[in-house]
């Protein structure tokens, strides 16, 4: 049964990880996001649930605004044609549904199937704004506090350079 978002600020709290709590009505897009949140500060995220052609699984967690060529990244990282996961899969291994998706649920993943994949960008910012398992509260973090909750979770990110993946060629389809 996937952690509650009461379970998961517990956690954070375990951990000895800061955060902060928006309550907020149920958002599902990021301009659903940027309609509510008013003077939140920090870097608003997004964060994408893909499936690769092999099976292979990864969580792209990116600042909201930025456009993500899913050739390129599958090129970056040497995967197969990427699509998004069904909402499904999506609940079987993060423990959430489309709208909701978010780090925290790499909590869910304890069988390790995720690759997680960083914005670098996204890594400047403070703090960093995520939904905690479900899409009516916003969770304010720090960027170390991210890392070390990944890193809890078992997970290892790699921190991909998106400005430097746009400016290469697309590769052929």
């Amino acid at each position: 049964m996937p952690l509650s978002p009461q379970e998961l600020l517990a956690r954070l709290d375990s951990l000895g990880i800061a955060y902060v709590i928006h309550a907020h009505p149920p958002l599902y897009t990021v301009a659903d996001s940027k309609a509510l949140r008013g003077e939140l500060p920090g870097g608003h995220c997004k964060s994408l649930f893909l499936k690769g052609k092999r099976g292979e699984l990864y969580l792209v967690v990116a600042l909201e605004d930025r456009a993500v060529d899913l050739k390129r990244l599958r090129k970056a990282l040497g995967a197969a044609n990427l699509s998004f996961g069904s909402p499904e899969l999506l609940h079987e291994v993060l423990g959430v549904k489309p709208g909701a998706v978010t780090p925290f649920g790499l909590a869910n993943d304890t069988g390790r199937r995720v690759h997680v994949v960083l914005d670098k960008a996204m890594l400047a910012k403070s703090p960093l704004n995520y939904h905690p398992l479900t899409n009516d509260q916003t969770t304010a973090i720090t960027p170390d506090g991210l890392l070390s909750f990944i890193a809890h979770c078992g997970h290892t990110p790699r921190i991909l350079d998106f400005d430097a993946l746009d400016t290469e060629p697309a590769p052929p389809a």
